[in-house]
């Protein structure tokens, strides 16, 4: 199914209801057969960074180095306060408790994450990473609310019932996550406290009346019963769970959030899917102290998230838990390479996320970033892996779904990426390399530019991209034999400035900076 045509058939409608006084959306039928094992115990924690999180502030290119003093000359880190994980890779110093689990052999970072055509509005930004739409398609579901749909297609009319009598996602927090929302209806409920969650009262005593609002009138009866049923059984799941980790920060609300989730996991709750946020990432101003870069707001986000996902995972651990549960952060988009006059930095395109858990496969995928002296202000991190290529690894190597109907969910088709191990021995020494031998000659150039690049016998892609993440040109998308090839760029219509080459192979992808004078 291609992603346009599934817009014509994608409509839903909802209507906020309230679950212990937060709003819960649920909706009547969808288009999806079964597909799925409903046995399996294994969850997802989504760990969404509010505002557009600085990648090159927490995962630092350190053979780059010399350029972001350049470019970021009032927020670059000290290079001697770095925490090293590779040669070639360090993060920030606030992030201790994250390299401990990277040392553990249980994180993956996933080098300059995006899309093609970034937007860098926040809203829109947020909806193409929940929607996993390109950027120029608007759809109406979320891309676990259609992995839900293809498992579950008589949700929500249905349920909850003997076989599923817990809901499919939770959202800790104030509203339903969009990533949830199904054809029919959105498979997420959102709850601030389990130990606070108020019995809804309905409107009827059994019976709906004829007339024009009947429907309707039966149609909110029947979610707020579900909504109650499911109250329920989150309830019960609070008083049988417990937690064992005395890591948890109390004045760390992700570390609160998180630990209400090992606390329901715990209790035998069989939700699939979590979310929770941690805000504040929108750091134009202030981003560092100006005396001190590694202190300010954002050392103060990355102490939080890495202290949450520490006593999460120490936590899980000490439940027996942890090889169920695999977590991941995202963001909206990155920050712009060139710092701004207030300490800061403003939208930009492509940023690293981490995956975490003890089936994860430790290291690190994709090439560092090019940071050149000359970048342009408007210039951002190129996309090196598609945020969807993420989504769709996770779902066929955690979740163990068919790789077609993946493809069904996703609205196209995305590249494996190595981040799941089913928990075999690791070794943090595992550096995963996608290196493509990319090159390109001359650069700068005038016109023309010769792209090389080695390939197996597989088909390839090569775009161009603008400074802002625009693709402005495909050169070649078909496939070629194995061995070294070349092709020509040619930029006679367009203006001078910085392009990006990216390579998509079915093994990898890479990109390359040119400048074009």
């Amino acid at each position: 199914m291609k992603r346009r045509s599934f817009i014509k058939r994608s409509s839903v409608a909802s209507v906020p209801l309230l679950l212990g006084g937060v709003p819960v959306t649920a909706v009547a039928e969808n288009v999806f057969s079964s597909f799925v094992n409903p046995d399996s115990d294994r969850i997802l924690v989504l760990i969404q960074l509010n505002g557009g999180n600085d990648g090159l502030n927490c995962v630092i290119p350190r053979d780059q180095y010399r350029g972001l003093t350049m470019v970021r000359p009032e927020i670059v880190l000290p290079e001697n306060s770095l925490l090293e994980i590779t040669d070639k890779v360090a993060f920030n110093p606030n992030m201790e408790d994250l390299k401990r689990i990277y040392d553990d052999g249980d994180l993956s970072v996933i080098q300059s994450v995006g899309y093609p055509n970034q937007n860098r509005s926040h809203f829109r930004s947020t909806d193409i990473w929940h929607t996993a739409s390109d950027a120029e398609d608007y759809l109406a579901t979320g891309w676990l609310g259609r992995y839900f749909d293809a498992y579950f297609p008589d949700y929500p009319a249905a349920y909850p019932n003997s076989d599923c009598p817990d809901p499919f996602a939770i959202t800790i927090g104030s509203s339903v996550s969009e990533t949830c929302q199904g054809m029919a209806g959105n498979f997420s409920l959102a709850i601030s406290n389990p130990e606070d969650l108020t019995q809804l009262s309905t409107p009827l005593n059994n019976e709906v009346a004829a007339g024009c609002y009947s429907e309707k009138l039966d149609f909110l009866a029947k979610t707020i019963q579900q909504t109650n049923e499911y109250g329920e059984v989150i309830q019960t799941a609070d008083d049988l769970g417990s937690n064992s980790s005395t890591q948890y920060a109390d004045d760390n609300d992700l570390a609160q959030k998180l630990k209400i989730v090992a606390k329901l996991i715990n209790g035998g709750l069989r939700t699939k899917v979590y979310i929770v946020s941690l805000g504040g990432f929108d750091t134009h101003a202030a981003q560092v102290e100006e005396r001190d870069t590694t202190t300010g707001l954002h050392a103060t986000l990355l102490q939080r998230l890495s202290g949450a996902i520490l006593s999460f995972q120490d936590d899980l651990k000490n439940l027996g838990l942890d090889q169920r549960v695999v977590g991941m952060t995202y963001s909206e988009f990155g920050r712009r390479i060139r710092s701004n006059a207030s300490f800061g930095t403003d939208h930009g395109t492509a940023a690293p996320l981490w995956v975490f858990g003890s089936c994860v496969q430790s290291g690190v995928i994709g090439d560092n970033p090019e940071i050149s002296e000359d970048v342009d202000n408007q210039e951002g991190v190129p996309m090196q892996n598609d945020f969807r290529s993420v989504y769709g690894s996770i779902l066929t190597d955690w979740f163990q779904v068919d790789e077609n109907i993946v493809q069904d969910v996703l609205l196209g088709e995305f590249q494996k990426l190595p981040i799941i191990e089913m928990c075999s021995p690791s070794s943090t020494d595992n550096y995963v390399d996608t290196e493509i031998k990319l090159n390109a000659f001359p650069n700068p150039f005038e016109n023309v530019t010769t792209i090389e690049f080695e390939s197996k016998r597989e088909h390839v892609k090569i775009s161009v991209f603008d400074a802002i993440g625009s693709e402005v040109k495909v050169l070649t998308n078909q496939t070629f034999s194995e061995g070294k090839h070349q092709v020509k760029f040619e930029a006679h219509r367009l203006p001078k400035g910085a392009y990006f080459i990216r390579v998509q192979t079915e093994n990898g992808q890479q990109t390359k900076r040119v400048v074009k004078m």
